[in-house]
């Protein structure tokens, strides 16, 4: 028992470190935590607060209880706040039935025990993408079903860039994208913005760069590394990129890059209906390598689990909400709520039928990979907090990249 309570108290602290990086961050929910009694009343918690139950996801909620013979009680929480109470709740042995987490934050969850693998219950993942449900599978088993992904790209702007001189389809690396943002300066207007705030929105933000120059996480202060860091410092040095790239959450350099006056800005598809009324004509491509091709960008998007019950008996009705939330037919209309690519080729072939313009975002997100995959699991928050802190000090000028992410290799390694 005193085990368990370790491992859950060290699991609180890891989820802490995470904050909410879906196209639906919102205020705090109800702080309803009691968990559904046998005989009809199942508990489901999910980090869309902004969605009430008179919403079509509020209702699609409801009506996948009523499918499943039950009654479900909804609390919808900010994602970190779910994560939390998640644990606290289990430590308290009573979950929720039913629980839609943030994709991080999942192998944290199975680490303190309190998750269902997805076979255990008879869940079929098979027409999952694999790279997609890689967030959430821990040691080769999957511990939940992504309800859908979003991930990141860069917008253009037509006009800035046409007046610049600079075609779009020629920027196939990084010193054709550099050279592209010199043009740009050079012609009065401004370059990139992106989000390096100290969070965990300004990993999310460095990984495709990070990545994109081959850069392991386990080796932050490789030459590789080192690599990504310093091509966002010239960015910043040379006047390409603001310096308050520094404060900036996602939101922030979106408002930036809807002024007109950027070239490009870093966002994810959670940004589609605001580029819709920018009022200005827009493009995205996919964030380039360091050498050439799609750098892998970072899986966002939530899962939907069954935390572990006493009473196994409820995992029935829990199996037939989990299906019913993650059926192509519901799938549908919920990801182009939530703005998101849907987890299988057969809802993403309907999502780019219905609109054109997720193209580019169905390619991006066939090349992105979960921040916890490849073994991280709960050791990803003790390395993305040090790497977001060597950004920082990196591009405020305190250190030189390379000190920086020795000084994050360090911590990492302590962590």
């Amino acid at each position: 028992m005193i085990s368990t309570r370790r491992t859950l108290l060290a699991a609180l602290a890891a989820v802490g470190t995470l904050a909410s990086l879906t196209a639906c961050s919102g205020g705090s929910g109800s702080s309803d935590s009691s968990s559904g009694k046998a005989g009809g009343t199942y508990t489901f918690w999910d980090p869309y607060p902004q969605f009430d139950a008179s919403s079509a996801w509020g209702k699609l909620v409801t009506g996948c209880g009523t499918k499943a013979g039950v009654k479900l009680k909804r609390t919808a929480y900010d994602t970190t706040d779910l994560g939390n109470k998640a644990l606290l709740a289990a430590q308290q042995g009573n979950a929720p039935d039913v629980m839609l987490v943030d994709n991080p934050v999942v192998s944290t969850l199975v680490e303190a025990g309190i998750l269902n693998k997805t076979s255990d219950l008879g869940l079929d993942t098979k027409s999952i993408q694999q790279n997609i449900i890689g967030a959430g599978t821990i040691d080769n088993a999957p511990y939940g079903v992504p309800i859908g992904a979003n991930t990141l790209a860069l917008y253009y702007n037509k006009k800035v860039l046409s007046a610049a001189g600079v075609d779009a389809a020629s920027i196939k690396d990084w010193n054709s994208l550099t050279a592209a943002l010199k043009k740009v300066k050079s012609a009065g207007k401004k370059g990139i913005t992106f989000s390096a705030i100290n969070t965990e929105e300004g990993s999310f933000q460095f990984l495709p760069w990070f990545w994109g120059a081959g850069g392991d996480l386990t080796k932050l202060n490789s030459a590789k590394g080192v690599a990504a860091l310093s091509l966002w410092k010239q960015w910043v040095d040379a006047g390409y990129a603001p310096k308050d790239v520094l404060q900036n959450t996602q939101t922030t350099s979106w408002q930036e890059f809807a002024t007109g006056d950027y070239a490009f800005g870093e966002n994810g598809t959670w940004q589609l209906g605001n580029a819709a009324k920018a009022g200005f004509d827009y493009g995205i491509i996919n964030i380039p390598g360091q050498n050439g091709g799609s750098a892998p960008v970072p899986t966002g998007g939530e899962f939907v689990t069954v935390p572990v019950q006493k009473e196994t008996g409820r995992y029935d009705a829990s199996k037939k909400i989990v299906t019913c939330l993650t059926s192509d037919a519901n799938l549908l209309p919920t990801d182009t709520t939530l703005q998101y690519v849907a987890p299988t080729a057969a809802v993403q072939a309907e999502q780019v039928k219905q609109n054109p313009k997720l193209k580019p975002w169905v390619d991006a997100v066939a090349a992105a990979r979960g921040r916890t995959s490849g073994g991280l699991g709960t050791k990803y928050p003790t390395i993305s907090q040090p790497m977001w802190t060597a950004v920082q000090a990196a591009l405020s000028g305190s250190k030189s990249p390379q000190a920086a992410l020795d000084t994050a290799q360090s911590s990492a390694q302590k962590g």
